[in-house]
């Protein structure tokens, strides 16, 4: 891991620099993560401005708890899509909230790993988490998503493979600041070309007002409770359905501060702490959820940006959170978004979820899980075969009554769950987490930057 000693081009006080040069930086920040982040509701149903505004206070609040120490910046996360997605196949409005309840108490869970880590500390806690689980997890997230992709690219194969052409080429050839926003890039120019082609109703954008609010109580969780119309079944099923997919994001989030504290040259692992970025990223999940935004992960592009401006104070990305909710407050600015072609989205998704998958695999070959021991397989085996295959079944879950109450077990909370179970009670444990060299242990459900970031 660079040090500052080793690395005396780093910028650590944006001070240095001047108002005009950080104010630049700082929405260079917005626009990394911007891509990203708006289509986690544009494919769900969430607000888009709901979105924005939470990404920039969950940003500030993750920053309040690790002490102002780490420059990371939360945007919407990918791995929730699943969740959202069974409790909400279409985006039906008056489902979401019950999907936000499940990711809120999804949220609540890293606090209590955040706890795990503080009170018995990192070695004894990680070993219930290895890559053998955490990966294949990843894994099925990527492939259960796959098929609303396909079916968004049908509505216009054409516009969805500009997108992905766009994609592809800045990622693999582009450089500087392309490469790190690929996802922004690819859905401007696929917007634009289904806009030649007279595709997107401008209606909306024109009856959007230029300034609003962008928080509405019927889409938040607080609504389901006073609506008079509780289905609490539904609420049960959201919570068993959704939690589980906070062990491959809470291993995500350690190894996003792994990749941070490789590029920066600090060990934030032990300085804050895991306990207190968990926390921050936990608690900013659970709020936004609660008001009907997607939930927050540590977001990779922002990572890829420190690395290429090498400024790394986190005043820059607080910076880019105030950016974000400034642009929340504008109804037009949202409604832009919002008349995205569907095969434009498709397009997107098509990469993302593919990528899911694909880092989930890179996630066991840099850990080196030894697929020669039998434990292994079956634990791999178990996780995928289940997640995917009631996915795809005629019920599309485990279905069983509690009660009076109908409760629906997930493909992906069934594989998780046995995965991690069978790895607590299997023998031969080969998995050692060290925190004094972080490593890229986990994974970014974000976009690959071509080779490891912090890589020099």
């Amino acid at each position: 891991m660079s040090s500052k000693s080793n690395n005396e081009q780093a910028i650590y006080n944006a001070k240095e620099l001047g108002g005009a040069k950080v104010t630049i930086l700082g929405l260079q920040h917005m626009f990394a993560m911007f891509g990203s982040t708006v289509l986690v509701p544009l494919l769900t149903g969430l607000s888009v401005s709901t979105t924005l505004l939470f990404a920039g206070l969950g940003t500030l609040l993750f920053h309040l708890i690790s002490k102002k120490k780490v420059p990371a910046f939360l945007g919407s996360s990918f791995a929730f899509l699943a969740g959202y997605f069974a409790i909400a196949p279409n985006g039906e409005k008056e489902l979401l909230p019950y999907a936000c309840f499940g990711v809120a108490i999804a949220g609540v869970f890293y606090l209590i790993l955040a706890a795990l880590f503080k009170f018995f500390g990192t070695h004894k806690v990680m070993r219930y988490f290895p890559p053998i689980v955490t990966g294949p997890i990843i894994i099925a997230i990527g492939l259960n998503l796959s098929q609303s992709a396909i079916n968004s690219c049908s509505s216009n194969w054409f516009v969805a493979l500009v997108a992905i052409a766009i994609v592809v080429v800045c990622n693999i050839w582009g450089r500087g600041l392309v490469k790190i926003i690929p996802i922004l890039l690819g859905v401007i120019g696929s917007y634009i070309v289904a806009a030649i082609m007279g595709l997107i109703d401008f209606t909306p954008v024109k009856e959007a007002a230029w300034v609003g609010f962008p928080i509405e109580y019927n889409r938040t969780v607080f609504s389901i409770f006073t609506s008079g119309n509780l289905d609490s079944a539904l609420l049960l099923t959201s919570i068993i359905t959704i939690v589980p997919i906070a062990f491959a994001t809470m291993m995500e989030h350690i190894g996003d501060i792994s990749a941070i504290s490789s590029t920066v040259g600090k060990n934030f692992i032990k300085d804050p702490g895991l306990h207190r970025t968990l926390t921050g990223d936990g608690l900013a999940t659970a709020v936004a959820s609660l008001f009907g935004a997607p939930a927050n992960t540590t977001y990779g592009e922002n990572t890829g940006v420190l690395t290429l401006t090498r400024v790394y104070d986190p005043f820059v990305i607080r910076l880019a959170a105030y950016f974000a909710i400034l642009f929340s407050f504008c109804p037009k600015f949202a409604a832009i978004i919002e008349v995205m072609p569907t095969a434009t989205v498709g397009g997107i998704s098509l990469v993302l979820y593919g990528m899911i998958s694909a880092v989930g695999i890179r996630n066991i070959v840099e850990t080196q899980v030894d697929f020669s021991k039998s434990r292994n397989v079956i634990i791999a085996a178990l996780i995928l075969v289940l997640s995917i295959g009631i996915n795809y079944s005629e019920a599309g879950a485990i279905v069983f009554a509690l009660g009076s109450a109908t409760i629906s077990f997930s493909g992906l909370a069934t594989g998780s769950l046995v995965g991690i179970i069978l790895n607590a009670v299997l023998p031969d444990k080969d998995y050692k987490f060290d925190e004094d060299v972080p490593s890229k242990t986990g994974v970014d459900f974000e976009m690959a930057q071509g080779k490891s970031i912090g890589e020099k």
